[in-house]
């Protein structure tokens, strides 16, 4: 049996990217982990963040504020598991219930397997692969602001190399490659 995974963060999307975030840095008394024209990452603890938002201005621009009707607002809900171990098992008894996942992607600080409920709501489930202090300074870093979406990963892979013995290391190691396309079905996560 997996253990229980926690709440990690929520994101949003919006057009309304610099009131949305004040909104949540006033509220929460939140700062800004990374921030760019497209994407802000707050944190008020030690996760690497609480909220994610998403500028559909910049993201979809040109498109008129109401004709993303089910854009707009809760893009998906993130659950954190204790380990990579307990992500891979999890993502077989599902799989195995015919469940898959729309969008493996190693994003560099966690590695995680999106899903949809049947009323089409995103599911993030994931494992941190660092610590906080770590994922901040990732989030900081060149190298994120060069792919903030991170690098599509094979989950049947990482089972497999998980049911071999491989180290939480290695599982949880960042692929290298090309930036993952954001899958154009379930909007921007």
């Amino acid at each position: 049996m997996t253990r229980t995974p926690s709440l990690s963060h929520i994101a949003f999307m919006t057009r309304r990217f610099e009131a949305m975030k004040a909104w949540y840095i006033d509220v929460f008394d939140a700062h800004v982990v990374h921030g760019d024209p497209a994407l802000a990452f707050l944190a008020f603890d030690d996760e690497s963040h609480r909220f994610a938002i998403a500028n559909l201005d910049v993201l979809k621009p040109g498109e008129p504020a109401d004709s993303g009707a089910g854009e707009i607002g809760v893009n998906h809900i993130a659950f954190t598991y204790a380990s990579a171990g307990d992500l891979l098992e999890t993502y077989a008894r599902l799989r195995d219930k015919g469940f898959s996942p729309y969008w493996p992607v190693h994003h560099g600080f966690t590695l995680s397997f999106y899903y949809q409920d049947p009323d089409g709501n995103r599911i993030e489930l994931q494992v941190e692969t660092c610590n906080s202090q770590a994922a901040f300074d990732f989030m900081r870093s060149d190298v994120f602001a060069d792919n903030p979406v991170g690098v599509e990963v094979d989950p049947e892979a990482l089972l497999a190399s998980y049911r071999a013995g491989a180290s939480e290391a290695e599982l949880k190691a960042r692929p290298e490659g090309q930036t993952s396309p954001i899958p154009a079905a379930h909007g921007m996560v």
